[in-house]
Parts: C-alpha cells; structure tokens; sequence
C-alpha cells in the first residue's frame, strides 16, 4: 500500500479520506462522467490544489485561465506541455475522437510514461456514452485509478454517486460515495446511514 504522507490531494477533503489521503503518486486516473457530472471541477480542484507546479491542458474547449490551450496540438507538442507534478488532460475523449483508441493508449502509457516515472500524477477526463464497450475497456486497463460520476434523476431531486472502480496498489472502497457540486467544486457526503 502507498503511504499517506506520499498521497497527492485530490482538492476535494471527503475525497482524500476515501483515498487515505488522495491518488497516489506516479499515477494515471481517469475520471469517467457526463460533462454535467462535475468531472472538470473535480479536475480543476485537483490541480489547483496545493504548491505544485503543473499543467491543465485543455484539448476542447477554450481554456480558462492558467490552463495551455491544446486544442490542435499535435502528440509531440502534447507530450512537452505535461509538466509539473499534476497534470490534466481535458479531454482523453477528445483524443480517442481525434486521433483512434491506440494513439490515446500509447499516449497514457508510452508517451507521458516519462513525466510519470518522475512524479507526475496526470488525471485525465472521459465524457460517458461517447466510446464503445472495447474502447472503455481498454481505457480502463491503462489507469491506475478509475473513477465514475454517475447521476440519477428522481422526481424532483437529482442523486449524484462517485465510484472508485480502481485503485492500483490499495483496496477499492465498496460503496459509491454521494456527492454534491457547489460554487467552489465538488463536495463529497462520506457519512453513512445505519438502519
């Protein structure tokens, strides 16, 4: 198991508790949701959290501020701009689009390899519903970590759950986590109900 004190937070309290601290160093996490599922917040809070230098870079939309605008880069041009120690890809969905599942493969685990080996924590977003079964599967061998948001609608009220599916070197929690999105990002609920 990684050690707490070697975990990278995540920006997000109730998440750094499920994640005994955050996503471990030297990783690759993937975050799986809707674009309404609050995946970018999720992003966003991870990489302005902390002192450490890092890279947002944005493949597909216009880029906010602080955040390298990637859209057309090429893979060469890609694989400079991941520097720092957290790093964000917005979007992986944008790369299987644009260049097929085998270059976004080879990109998370040949191409950045190197920033990883060297402690970068790269989490990169994937848009739900848009790759086939044969793509996701594969997407999901190549993270470290995976996490799905889901959200539900019932009658009136909208649920929203966070699941970490993977989680290399450490047990996979066994319940999704309810979760909120406010004014400043993501907010996880990690009571639980006894009956």
């Amino acid at each position: 198991m990684v050690k707490t004190s070697s975990r990278r937070s995540t920006g997000i309290a109730g998440l750094d508790l499920v994640l005994d601290g955050g996503f471990p160093p030297e990783a690759h996490i993937i975050v799986s949701g809707s674009p309404l599922s609050g995946l970018e917040l999720l992003a966003q809070q991870f990489w302005r959290t902390g002192n450490a230098a890092g890279a947002y870079l944005m493949l597909d939309a216009v880029p906010l501020e602080g955040m390298t605008d990637a859209r057309g880069m090429d893979i060469t041009a890609l694989v400079g701009a991941v520097q720092g120690e957290r790093i964000v890809i917005d979007s992986l969905s944008t790369l299987i689009a644009d260049r097929g599942i085998d270059a976004a493969i080879r990109f998370i685990r040949e191409d950045v390899q190197a920033a990883v080996d060297e402690g970068a924590t790269i989490v990169y977003l994937l848009y739900a519903g848009l790759h086939g079964p044969f793509e996701e599967a594969r997407v999901m061998r190549a993270a470290d970590v995976f996490i799905t948001l889901r959200q539900q609608i019932h009658g009136n009220e909208i649920e929203r759950t966070l699941a970490i599916e993977k989680l290399r070197g450490s047990n996979v929690p066994q319940r999704a986590i309810p979760y909120h999105i406010i004014a400043r990002g993501l907010e996880l609920s990690t009571t639980s109900r006894v009956v």
